[in-house]
């Protein structure tokens, strides 16, 4: 059986994420303060994303989402919806330089399980809206937080009282009966968002964890990888999935620095994804040098050359260069164009503004059909 979705990910694509509108951002802040049911909130959620959707197919895009409008965080609303997990006040800590995020958490509570989610809704709405506006070329995409952002970033707390393989299995089994309720509803382009990842970019950030796991670097990798390739073993072969990689995303701060030297094999060659999206914006991420891992014909590397932290448009000349010697190393037929994360991986979004946000969208489209001949 082949793919339908050969052209996807896009040769201009982008992560998901979009600035909320002002309607949102108040009709939000109401709803919090109770003036308002969650009823009217849905209704204005719903107009704000249909102009979303509207506006991305006039910017060119190919690959449409909902811009992460309904939700807080990229990743605390998905996995708070999952069975045996909640959200929570924590105690603050901040991981971004110079800036504080809210002091949400989420925790295990419970046996970790998919019996539904209302973020089907959420893609169902997007799948409409897509099919009413679009011209059939553009499709729904979808972004969820990798497993390994449960597996990996929240212990089992109490209720798994340290069996990590039971842990395991069980986040595993929810991921593979959640891809196929999204397909089941429709979903053909899912994107997994995976900052585990960093754990492994810098020698400070290995050293700690390894301390904290008393594992070999290289078998934290591999179970890293294990974790997400048997999540997504099941899907079907004409759903497209891909895996995000950034340093942190928060009102155009992050949290650290590196390359992806240490994960180059990991992530080219041994990852089952059809697409990976990195970043790449400046020195913060290394250079090209991990692309030589890249073995796969079957997988296309999305460069994340264009930043969503700053509203200056790069110099195309310079972007077109270094996807040229990116194609050194990976064939350029097998590369695409993006920002390196979304524009607002929070609701509280990075710092600037929406026409200069669409302004970036467009910059990417202009450059990739001047690269590729189309997008």
């Amino acid at each position: 059986m082949t793919k339908t979705l050969v052209k996807a990910p896009f040769k201009a694509d982008h992560v998901g994420s979009f600035l909320r509108p002002e309607q949102i951002k108040a009709a939000r802040k109401a709803y919090a303060n109770g003036e308002i049911d969650h009823a009217a909130l849905k209704v204005i959620e719903d107009k704000e994303i249909e102009k979303l959707v509207q506006k991305q197919i006039e910017a060119g895009l190919k690959s449409i989402t909902d811009g992460e409008f309904r939700r807080a965080w990229w990743h605390l609303d998905f996995l708070a919806g999952l069975e045996g997990v909640e959200e929570f006040e924590a105690e603050y800590v901040s991981n971004f330089k110079g800036a504080k995020t809210k002091n949400k958490a989420i925790k295990v509570v419970g046996k970790i399980d998919f019996n539904g989610h209302y973020m089907l809704e959420h893609f169902k709405f997007l799948k409409h809206a897509v099919d009413q506006y679009g011209d059939g070329t553009q499709v729904a995409k979808f972004s969820i937080p990798s497993p390994n952002m449960l597996f990996t970033r929240i212990q089992g707390d109490e209720y798994y009282n340290g069996d990590t393989e039971q842990f395991y299995h069980d986040t595993v089994t929810a991921y593979q009966k959640a891809i196929q309720a999204f397909y089941d509803a429709g979903c053909r382009y899912l994107q997994l968002d995976d900052t585990s990842w960093i754990d492994f970019v810098s020698e400070e950030r290995i050293k700690a964890v390894v301390e904290k796991l008393g594992m070999d670097v290289q078998d934290i990798i591999d179970t890293r990888v294990r974790c997400l390739n048997d999540a997504i073993a099941k899907k079907p072969n004409d759903l497209l999935i891909t895996m995000h990689i950034c340093r942190g995303n928060f009102r155009s701060t992050f949290i650290t620095s590196g390359g992806y030297d240490q994960i180059s094999d990991a992530i080219f060659a041994n990852l089952n994804v059809d697409g990976l999206f990195l970043e790449y914006d400046d020195n913060r991420s290394g250079d090209f040098e991990p692309l030589k891992s890249f073995k796969r014909d079957d997988k296309t590397v999305v460069l994340g050359l264009i930043t969503s932290k700053f509203p200056e448009l790069e110099d195309p000349e310079t972007i077109k260069a270094r996807i040229n010697e990116a194609s050194q190393s990976i064939p350029l037929e097998n590369l695409a164009l993006s920002p390196q994360c979304g524009f607002a991986s929070t609701e509280e979004g990075n710092v600037l503004t929406e026409e200069e946000q669409w302004k970036k969208i467009k910059h990417i489209v202009k450059i990739a059909e001047s690269v590729w001949g189309g997008i």
